[in-house]
């Protein structure tokens, strides 16, 4: 027997009540453990050191061979990434990236690859690629989640087109009982409105379009997302340019035409003579054997004005229109604009589905999120169905009238807008400047035969205003004049507009605003002529004149003064009075005087008091205050800002073209 074991060692403690008990293992070499431990780590990270049999290699190498893989077809959209378009063709992304690399792209697991990138790289692993616009793909996917079964009953969307001053807006006036004619400026529509109105106890949404030739565009659009086109035709005028215009855009959108013949109160008016040139047209009256609705109206005295409405009520039953309103929203903006105090707003008609408070959407070029909506009289809504059209605030920027509007993920649908806004930008970055230019310098240049190009800078007060003279001003171009076009957008002149204007040497053409003191400022500073217009007509007689060499000042505005409207008074008898501030120049009795209100021009009008204190004054300059009054005018507001100006008359001289 071996000696007895020293106390300490080898013999287990006596374990005490409550505590547990802790053996030491027995001693062991610990090198021996490193080196075995390091040995198994250089086998997993170093398989190939193991040594293989044959065949199993060769298996290996035969698996790791490119397998010929089948043809597939897949659809893409634009600002596809490496990792979708992974997901499409069933491969690892790794394998995409390979790729790019051997092609000289490094590029991420989420680089956004443009069309030609990625049709090249899915034909290298035998797929063809379908391109398709991200809203065309979207709709596609709710309708296969979706399903046609669900379709419910919507309301038909008229749109009401004709010629210009033919009565299109007096007469949507008459059935909504408003009064939006009074506001345009010379007296005709020029921008796009949607209104709804009951009647028949159904909800029929009526789209007024301009009538202008310069708003073909604009009316077109209108006709795209109508039901019902209402074709408007004075009796005492008959068939012009712009009806068979109208005509030709409800026929292209496919929807049934009803006539209004209007103006028959007048002592001029031919109905019959409307009736004939129109059948000549292929539109032939029931009476006549034919299948189109004729009704005979006033919207001056309001005659068969519940006709119309009834036979716009029958036709569109008869076209058995329905929606969706379970879907995802889906839409058109009409029309879009920068509000002071609201930022980017649309106007739009909701197509299919239903608009939430809270719903993210994109938007052509920009993407938002629904922060508010309101109808077309102003009151908010928390959802809006089919066929209603809502103003909508919550954009990122200001999309274009036309664009389509989709509900989808705030993450994609920015993802995509940011795509192409650098596409935009890539576009616009690759412009030239030309040489600046003020129109009497150009007009000087054309006596001496030389050719020149005139770049112009465009802001309007609405998206579709913007639209209309982006497509139409480089359409005056000459042999001798090219109108270039380097910059347009929605809002009132500012120091950035003029800055590109100078940077550019352009002209800057303003419809239907006005520029702020600042800009004036600094245009008049930098040399940059600003030109400032109301209605459509004159601008474009003005620019068909210095296309062809005969322009000449008819009329020549001097600005006096401006005033800041700090508080208004009702006076009887003598109407409102505005309390304000002159912040530069001079103000004058009996001057013309303009009310600006957010860099829109809401009235024009002559001031027919001014007083400081008590007393009457001829003029108030610089830094006073006073208390001023607009002949027919009482809607001055805190905010507005008055601007007083002369115009004076200048003698027409004929230049030779």
């Amino acid at each position: 027997m071996g000696a007895p074991p020293i106390p300490g060692r080898g013999v287990p403690p006596k374990p005490e009540p409550g505590k547990p008990i802790y053996v030491r293992k027995p001693d062991q070499r610990a090198r021996p453990m490193a080196d075995k431990r390091f040995e198994e780590g250089e086998r997993k990270l170093h398989p190939v050191r193991t040594r293989m049999p044959e065949t199993a290699r060769r298996a290996a190498v035969a698996e790791r061979a490119p397998v010929q893989r089948e043809h597939r077809e897949i659809t893409i959209t634009e600002g596809v990434t490496v990792r979708e378009l992974a997901q499409k063709l069933d491969l690892r992304a790794k394998d995409l990236l390979k790729e790019l690399v051997e092609s000289g792209v490094f590029a991420t697991i989420n680089q956004v690859l443009d069309v030609p990138t990625a049709t090249k790289l899915a034909d290298q692993f035998n797929a063809t690629v379908k391109a398709v616009a991200f809203e065309e793909q979207l709709a596609e996917e709710v309708v296969q989640e979706i399903g046609p079964e669900k379709l419910d009953p919507r309301s038909p969307v008229v749109t009401v087109m004709g010629h210009v001053d033919h009565g299109k807006t007096s007469l949507l006036d008459k059935i909504r009982q408003s009064n939006v004619a009074e506001g345009e400026a010379g007296g005709i529509t020029q921008h796009i409105g949607a209104y709804q109105v009951q009647m028949e106890g159904k909800r029929v949404v009526f789209i007024d379009t301009p009538g202008h030739e310069a708003f073909t565009r604009m009316r077109a659009r209108g006709a795209k997302v109508t039901d019902i086109v209402v074709l408007v035709v004075a009796a005492d005028d008959g068939v012009m340019p712009q009806t068979r215009e109208a005509i030709d855009h409800a026929r292209a959108a496919g929807v049934p035409i009803v006539v209004a013949v209007n103006k028959i109160d007048k002592p001029d008016a031919q109905p019959e003579r409307v009736k004939r040139q129109l059948s000549d047209l292929g539109l032939m009256p029931e009476e006549w054997g034919g299948d189109t609705v004729f009704v005979e109206v006033s919207a001056k005295t309001g005659k068969n004005i519940d006709k119309l409405v009834e036979m716009i009520a029958l036709v569109g039953e008869l076209r058995e229109l329905k929606a969706n309103s379970d879907a995802p929203a889906s839409g058109i903006v009409l029309e879009s604009r920068i509000d002071k105090g609201r930022g980017p707003v649309a106007t739009l008609l909701v197509q299919n589905g239903t608009l939430h408070v809270g719903d993210s959407f994109i938007c052509g070029y920009v993407y938002g999120k629904v922060r508010a909506m309101f109808d077309d009289r102003g009151q908010p809504l928390k959802s809006g169905g089919p066929s209603t059209p809502v103003e909508v605030l919550g954009l990122q920027g200001v999309p274009e009238a036309g664009d389509r509007l989709l509900v989808t993920d705030e993450a994609k649908a920015r993802h995509i807008a940011e795509y192409r806004q650098s596409k935009l930008r890539e576009a616009t970055l690759a412009k030239t400047a030309g040489a600046r230019l003020t129109l009497d310098q150009l007009q000087e240049q054309l006596k001496a035969g030389e050719v020149k190009e005139l770049p112009i800078v465009v802001k309007a007060d609405v998206q579709g205003s913007v639209e209309v003279l982006s497509d139409l001003l480089p359409k005056l171009s000459t042999e001798k004049v090219k109108l270039d076009i380097i910059h347009s957008s929605v809002g009132a002149v500012t120091e950035t507009d003029v800055l590109l204007a100078s940077a550019s040497k352009a002209v800057i053409v303003a419809f239907n605003i006005r520029p702020d003191r600042k800009a004036v400022d600094l245009a008049q500073h930098e040399g940059v002529e600003i030109r400032a217009y109301t209605v459509i007509y004159d601008l474009v007689d003005e620019m068909k004149k210095l296309m062809t060499g005969l322009l000449e000042p008819v009329f020549k505005e001097t600005v006096l003064g401006r005033a800041e409207v700090r508080d208004t008074f009702r006076i009887k008898g003598v109407g409102m009075i505005a309390g304000c501030r002159v912040q530069d120049g001079i103000l004058k009795r009996d001057a013309e005087v303009r009310v600006v209100r957010d860099g829109a021009v809401v009235y024009t009008g002559k001031v027919h008091s001014l007083r400081r204190f008590k007393e009457d004054v001829n003029e108030v300059r610089t830094g006073f205050e006073c208390g001023l009054g607009v002949s027919n005018f009482n809607d001055v507001k805190v905010g507005d800002v008055l601007e007083c100006f002369t115009v004076e008359k200048i003698a027409v001289v004929q230049v030779p073209a």
